[in-house]
């Protein structure tokens, strides 16, 4: 692939835009040599050497990334109000592969939100064989009754207009009104109904992990790319 168009695909302007980049000599390699606009990619430049304005070239296709989602923010691309790409760089929004989230988080709730540009990646993290497990840490407007964890873990339990029940889930009590709960689906609000369902309400929730993979001390919206042990540690609970 010409270099030329790699960049454009990235998001960092059209291929007028970024003809002129070239001709300003803002595009180098990892020595501060200038490339130009027919250079192939893997012949002439890695893409991981690529700089402009001296600065690294975005992943290339295929990147995945995590986001520290805050409360607040709207998973979409068209929405008013704050998104979530309001928390990328602007250019993520222009990439080709589109950048899409992979599955959603309500405005209402933080965690780890994932996004990628590869669609068979994102179709092994949401497949329903996957059965990808997703941590969920809940605050309940009223305290447990008690008979939550074996209603969750035994598979039947239906959600308002559903006719198919729920797999089984693992509700872990951290105080009287405090939980952590493991799905191993992921429908509509999936959480805020199976309280509700209970007579009880959600009144805060956050998602620390997905798989293997947790926030750490990724800070709270901030994201970073992730990479090939990352991905291991995606898939090393619940992989497909």
């Amino acid at each position: 692939m010409k270099l030329l168009r790699r960049i454009a695909n990235l998001g960092y302007g059209s291929r007028k835009q970024v003809t002129a980049l070239f001709r300003e000599g803002r595009v180098t390699d990892a020595n501060g040599d200038v490339l130009y606009a027919d250079d192939e990619l893997d012949v002439h430049a890695r893409h991981e050497d690529v700089r402009i304005d001296g600065e690294p070239l975005d992943p290339a296709p295929g990147l995945l990334l995590m986001l520290h989602k805050p409360v607040g923010v709207t998973c979409s691309t068209k929405d008013q109000g704050r998104l979530v790409y309001d928390l990328l760089p602007p250019r993520f929004r222009l990439r080709d592969p589109l950048l899409s989230t992979v599955g959603r988080l309500d405005r209402e709730t933080s965690g780890l939100l994932l996004f990628t540009d590869d669609g068979a990646l994102l179709h092994r993290i949401i497949s329903p064989k996957a059965e990808l497990p997703k941590t969920y840490e809940a605050t309940l407007a009223q305290p447990l009754r008690g008979d939550e964890a074996a209603l969750f873990a035994s598979g039947t339990l239906l959600l308002e207009s559903e006719t198919k029940p729920l797999l089984p889930a693992e509700l872990t009590a951290l105080d009287a009104r405090r939980v952590r709960l493991v799905l191993h689906e992921g429908r509509y609000h999936q959480v805020r109904r199976m309280f509700a369902a209970v007579g009880n309400h959600v009144e805060a929730l956050h998602r620390p992990q997905v798989g293997g993979l947790a926030l750490d001390d990724l800070a709270e919206g901030d994201w970073r790319a992730l990479d090939e042990d990352d991905r291991a540690r995606l898939f090393a609970e619940g992989a497909a």
